[in-house]
């Protein structure tokens, strides 16, 4: 049993809602064990599941695995684990599955520098520790100064990298983000890929940075078609992985491939990816969004990412300047602290019509910031993520080599915080929740709200606060009146933490009318679960 007060001062403000019922039991929750069919041998792939990860048929917006509804939460590492020698791929995982994590996002290729905004990463190995899919056999040395590659050769060191990694994910029921190709962004990370034509003995990839990411080059694409099968052969075996066509990509840049000629290359990548497994007779999803533009200032049109059949899902990168279904969205600078948190919820919400699920994929409005104010930002934008029916994942930089579990601090604070938010949605019906936006009739100031609704039935309310961090006033806490109506019924209402983890004791309340409440002054967030008595044993 866990005392009333207890809950209060782990919730860190006292609960209107509870006051009636001391007595009471916390309420007890059945969370859905989303970690789940874990008999496989470590180091072989899934094998009792053999139907991949695919989106649902009841519900297009979330995905079916292993016969279970699944939305996608990760605090992931930055995408290193195969591609890096030295970091210990398996404590990573161990803890990821620890924190109830779904998801985990790998570059099998892309590998880039630390800058000044972008902070050291498993991403970022020395020469010396970057596997490739190819083995680096010299004579001669690439602009790394290590030995130049030969790419008619595969590597049996990555290649038995990347099917430990796999077959470890699939013990533990997290799902894999295969991304087969990335944008090289500029010069200076070109370099490093062994597709330049200095760093093979072939000698292919004699082109500029932007044109990588193009069908201009023929003799690159077809390398980068070989390499494409060469990782469905490799990886399809396994029911717990996905494929990105690109990371990120872009074109507009003067006299450089356009938006649409990425685009071309992007339908080129994927074809292959479905060609390859349909020989395989294997139905993996294909993932990823159309080329943003360089041109001018950085936009990017999302319409054409959810029409057609390019893609089976949608990855959102939440940026400025995102366009869809004629609004244009700024959903915060990369590694600026802003929250941006009504315009957040707004473009996912604008999702919903679109009958694909939608990940936002790579969020960094504050990843670079290993502290309280970092981590408060990207927990509020998952939970608005999630909670207006999207998927959620950002890079923990907190994860290093080394480090593959993180750190103290933050395992027992964003990692934690993101345990409770994946527990929390795999408790609640979603498949059958539709997002309700007007279902809060009155708030108070300054709280930004999103609502899942199984109409009738249970509703879910997450209740943040959208100020920014240089609002002078954001330190203060919320309170004020809550209102929202229910059909005729008997109903309970109760308090979560989306930081403690914890229920208040729940109220009984008859619905057919509105429904007010007091709430008791509360810091950054809290969730309102509303749940109709013959519910109950959802919520204890």
């Amino acid at each position: 049993m866990i005392r009333r007060r207890d809950f209060i001062s782990r919730l860190g403000a006292s609960s209107a809602l509870a006051s009636p019922l001391r007595s009471r039991l916390v309420a007890r929750l059945s969370f859905t064990d989303t970690v789940a069919n874990q008999e496989q041998e470590s180091g072989t792939p899934a094998k009792l599941n053999p139907t991949p990860i695919a989106v649902h048929p009841k519900n297009p917006k979330y995905f079916l695995f292993r016969g279970k509804p699944l939305a996608l939460v990760a605090a992931t590492e930055h995408y290193g684990s195969v591609v890096n020698r030295r970091f210990n791929f398996d404590r990573y995982l161990a803890e990821a599955a620890d924190k109830k994590q779904t998801l985990t996002r790998l570059f099998l290729l892309f590998r880039e520098l630390q800058s000044a905004r972008n902070p050291y990463s498993p991403l970022k190995p020395e020469s010396p520790d970057y596997v490739a899919p190819w083995p680096r056999t010299g004579p001669e040395q690439a602009m790394d100064g290590e030995p130049v590659y030969d790419l008619d050769q595969w590597n049996g060191e990555y290649f038995g990298r990347l099917h430990r990694f796999l077959s470890r994910a699939s013990d533990l029921g997290i799902v894999v983000e295969l991304t087969v190709f990335s944008n090289t962004y500029a010069d200076h990370i070109w370099a490093l890929n062994p597709l330049r034509s200095k760093n093979n003995r072939q000698g292919i990839g004699n082109v500029d940075w932007p044109e990588y990411n193009s069908l201009r080059d023929k003799r690159l694409v077809e390398r980068q078609e070989a390499y494409a099968r060469k990782i469905v052969q490799e990886a399809s075996a396994y029911d717990n992985v996905y494929y990105e066509i690109c990371n990120e990509p872009g074109g507009g840049l003067p006299n450089h491939a356009t938006p649409d000629e990425v685009d071309a290359w992007q339908d080129r990548i994927a074809h292959v990816l479905r060609d390859e497994l349909r020989k395989l007779r294997r139905k993996h999803l294909v993932v990823g969004q159309n080329a943003f533009s360089y041109a001018s200032n950085f936009s990017q049109n999302f319409d054409p990412s959810f029409s057609g059949n390019l893609l089976d899902a949608v990855n959102v990168h939440p940026l400025p300047n995102l366009h869809l279904a004629g609004r244009t969205y700024q959903l915060g600078n990369f590694m600026s602290k802003e929250l941006q948190l009504i315009e957040f919820r707004d473009f996912f919400l604008a999702t919903q019509p679109k009958p694909k699920p939608c990940i936002s994929d790579e969020d960094n409005a504050a990843s670079l910031y290993r502290d309280d104010l970092g981590w408060t930002i990207h927990r509020k934008r998952a939970w608005m993520a999630v909670m207006t029916g999207a998927h959620y994942d950002y890079i923990d930089f907190s994860i290093q080599v080394g480090m593959e579990a993180g750190t103290e601090e933050s395992r027992r604070k964003i990692r934690l915080w993101m345990k409770h938010l994946s527990e929390f949605i795999h408790s609640f019906d979603f498949i059958h929740a539709r997002p309700a936006p007007g279902w809060i009739e009155v708030k108070p100031p300054h709280v930004v709200e999103a609502v899942l609704a199984k109409t009738g039935e249970e509703y879910v309310a997450y209740l943040a606060d959208g100020r920014e961090i240089a609002d002078p006033t954001a330190i203060e806490p919320l309170h004020g009146t809550l209102a929202f109506s229910l059909p005729a019924g008997r109903f309970r209402v109760c308090l979560y933490s989306p930081t403690g983890g914890l229920y208040s004791p729940s109220v009984p309340v008859e619905g057919g009318k509105r429904v007010a409440f007091d709430l008791a002054p509360f810091q950054d967030d809290i969730v309102l679960r509303v749940t109709c008595e013959k519910e109950r044993q959802v919520v204890g």
